[in-house]
């Protein structure tokens, strides 16, 4: 019966995390899965997680269904983080959100609403972008495309641009063009792959073309605090609900609270008015029941406990500093290192790019050397894990980089 399924061929990022695991070398360094280690190489438990967990576990009883949409709490706790208590958006009720297994949960239930609801619309993605946003859309039966978004460099140009930018004027001509109700994958902060955000500016200036063109915006904010900090990387989020615009947006708290394992993530939509809310939802809820049912309720709960309780919340934005500038210093020591060992080329893309990741510019062959010779993993797109990096390990990484 099963003759003609074909061999799957691996996820480009989770099979190489899984050949990094069987690698015998000792010296090996993992910088292609998008994880926050410490400068010991560990996942870390942060103190503010283990004790609104010692807090849920004391009161836990019995653990019927969430609704299909997820607990009140989460829901409510995840607008106002994305958005502020005080935002109208918020305080009006025109904000649909569902709890999701995992940011990547959101996307997928907002791209089966879309393919239902938009039937003619088609995503647009930036080049480059998260290996897994073409999959979720063409999964839901969407058509994917891409903009014009990393920019490369040229060395002909007067003047000449450097690697390591964002090619704002293409990506924005090419917005120009698209037909209404395009769905737009916009990432809020910490651009996964490249690293590479739009300033404030940008967004200002981006913001009046989604509205003339009668654009859909869907944001990816997977990073939220890895940037420039927790209220500044949702700046995009609000700018676009205050300009009026109706948006999806899918966050997640696997990074930012360190629970990968939980699946703790959310999908907001943001509408017009109460009414269209009410009816999105619904809809949500209806998407839902027909995928996975219900959400799972510890890992939420954790998220709710922190984000409603002022000392806790103090204490996760002090830990979420600190792991933020614990990436800024080794963006600091590999760019210095790199520096060392190849003078007259540059590296400032490294100290430019924000959150987890950088874009090295590498080929796939270049990339397969640094593995197979050095023992350094990075994604065959040249996407460098930033957090990966230690004190221990950055020295190393960096005379391997020198030498592929």
């Amino acid at each position: 019966m099963f003759e003609h399924i074909e061999p799957y061929p691996g996820d480009p990022i989770l099979s190489l995390n899984e050949d990094f695991q069987k690698d015998p070398r000792a010296h090996k360094i993992n910088l292609s899965i998008g994880i926050y280690f410490d400068d010991a190489g560990r996942i870390p438990v942060l103190e503010s997680v283990r004790s609104a967990e010692a807090r849920v576990l004391a009161a836990s009883g019995p653990k019927s269904y969430l609704p299909m949409e997820g607990a009140a709490n989460f829901r409510s706790a995840v607008q106002t983080l994305l958005f502020g208590a005080g935002h109208e958006a918020v305080t009006s009720g025109r904000i649909a959100t569902i709890q999701s297994v995992g940011s990547s949960g959101g996307l997928k239930v907002g791209a089966d609403f879309i393919a239902r609801f938009f039937p003619g619309s088609q995503v647009w993605v930036s080049d480059p972008t998260w290996d897994n946003h073409r999959a979720m859309f063409e999964g839901a039966g969407l058509t994917v495309n891409t903009y014009p978004y990393y920019d490369a460099g040229d060395a002909r140009a007067s003047p000449p641009r450097p690697a390591g930018g964002l090619n704002f004027d293409a990506m924005v001509a090419t917005l120009r063009t698209l037909p209404p109700k395009s769905i737009v994958l916009l990432h809020a902060c910490c651009h996964n792959p490249t690293g590479v955000d739009l300033t404030p500016a940008q967004w200002d200036a981006l913001i009046p073309v989604l509205r003339e063109r009668e654009l859909l915006p869907y944001l990816d904010l997977a990073y939220q605090g890895f940037g420039d900090g927790i209220e500044a990387d949702a700046r995009a989020a609000r700018a676009l609900a205050s300009a009026g615009l109706s948006l999806f947006i899918a966050n997640s708290f696997s990074k930012s609270m360190s629970v990968y394992g939980e699946r703790c993530g959310a999908l907001s939509v943001v509408c017009a008015d109460a009414q269209q809310a009410d009816n999105v939802l619904g809809q949500l809820k209806f998407t839902v029941r027909r995928n996975y049912s219900s959400p799972p309720i510890h890992g939420g709960q954790l998220v709710a406990t922190v984000l409603g309780d002022p000392t806790l919340r103090d204490q996760w934005e002090g830990e979420l500093a600190a792991m933020r500038e614990r990436i800024l210093a080794m963006r600091r020591a590999l760019h210095d290192a790199l520096v060392a060992n190849s003078p007259g080329r540059d590296f400032g893309y490294l100290l430019s790019q924000r959150g987890m990741f950088s874009y090295t510019g590498l080929t796939p062959s270049q990339v397969d050397r640094l593995r197979e010779q050095h023992a350094v993993y990075l994604v065959r797109s040249g996407r460098l894990c930033v957090a990966g990096l230690n004190s221990g390990n950055v020295q190393a990484a960096a005379q391997a980089l020198s030498e592929t």
